[in-house]
């Protein structure tokens, strides 16, 4: 049932002894990095549960139930005459799903949620309601989400799934059986890549290392684009190390600042970041083997040649700290060029 999904062998054998069972819990809490496959595995719930030709507990992946919660990808939001405060149904008629817009969910779809969990199945056997990204509910909508919780109706089911449990009322984690999920080995990542994606090796291996655990991640990365911009930063540190072109951070820190938004600025302080660490690996004597960059292996030994620790975990801080001030709209292009002259004094 769950083979077709890459990592997590600890959470598919816990799924699939909770069905086994019997005893499902009313609710489950799926905690993890953003790109797991949080969502497919409480998909793969919903089939277990609601398979019309069950083989023991298994989902039998044919059925006309099976197929369209497998087609059941929940789209984006779309237009602006899309109802954005409301629950997402899939093809299957007992499957739903709520998800943030804007980074909030509010208590109108709760509301629905909370109504529709009281009704009997229309199809199936239960019914299932996933809550994506659950830590983006506002107050309102969590004290909703918690009065089903509370009173949890015993042919439905809820999953929530979120990167950052903490974020969730005490109240509401204490009534879900948590799920951890970890991050994927590079390998699988790697493997799947070359296998399903046709991603060339080179690049399968980039993306597995840069991915950080994350299959949607490494599905997400634009490989020509990220290249693109490791090099610009490659640029940074051999203008730090090696020529001391003050000029040179300085047209840094405008192609820095050029970022279309917050995210693509902050992932390219990621570029930054893993550069870094790789070089100061080396500097310390560390397998290249354990390098993201290791395909920029030459290039990292010459600026490892000239790096010292204190001076790699000055740059990791400052770095951390403009993340930080970004919190509050802090202006991109003063604090590129802010960094680039902290950098410097480092």
């Amino acid at each position: 049932m769950f083979a077709t999904l890459i990592g997590n062998e600890e959470v598919k054998a816990r799924l699939q002894h909770l069905l086994d069972s019997g005893r499902v819990p009313g609710s489950l809490l799926f905690t993890g990095e953003e790109g797991i496959g949080k969502k497919l595995f409480a998909l793969e719930m919903a089939k277990a549960l609601n398979c019309r030709n069950r083989i023991g507990v298994q989902a039998c992946d044919q059925c006309s139930s099976c197929k369209r919660i497998s087609g059941s990808m929940f789209p984006p939001f779309g237009n602006a005459d899309d109802d954005k405060e409301r629950m997402i149904w899939s093809e299957h008629a007992d499957i739903a799903m709520v998800r943030p817009y804007k980074q909030i969910i509010r208590v109108r779809p709760m509301r629905e949620l909370e109504r529709e969990a009281n009704f009997r199945p229309f199809e199936g056997a239960a019914r299932i309601f996933i809550v994506e990204d659950a830590e983006y509910m506002n107050d309102q909508a969590a004290n909703a989400l918690l009065k089903t919780l509370e009173e949890p109706p015993p042919t439905s089911h809820l999953i929530l799934t979120t990167t950052n449990p903490t974020a969730l009322l005490a109240t509401i984690r204490s009534r879900c059986q948590i799920i951890r999920f970890a991050p994927i080995a590079s390998e699988a990542i790697e493997r799947f890549l070359i296998e399903k994606e046709n991603t060339s090796a080179a690049d399968a291996v980039l993306l597995a290392r840069t991915s950080r655990g994350s299959i949607g991640r490494a599905l997400n990365v634009d490989i020509d684009d990220y290249r693109e911009r490791r090099q610009s930063m490659l640029t940074i540190l051999n203008a730090l190390t090696l020529s001391g072109d003050r000029v040179q951070l300085l047209h840094s820190a405008e192609q820095l600042a050029a970022a279309k938004d917050r995210s693509d600025y902050e992932q390219t302080l990621d570029v930054l970041e893993s550069l870094i660490r790789d070089a100061w690996a080396l500097s310390l004597g560390r397998s290249a083997e354990a390098l993201v960059n290791k395909d920029l292996l030459n290039d990292l030994q010459r600026i490892a040649s000239e790096l010292r620790s204190m001076r790699a975990a000055a740059w990791l801080k400052e770095i951390e700290e403009l993340r930080g001030a970004l919190e509050v709209n802090l202006n991109r292009k003063i604090a590129s060029d802010g960094l680039m002259m902290k950098l410097a004094a480092a």
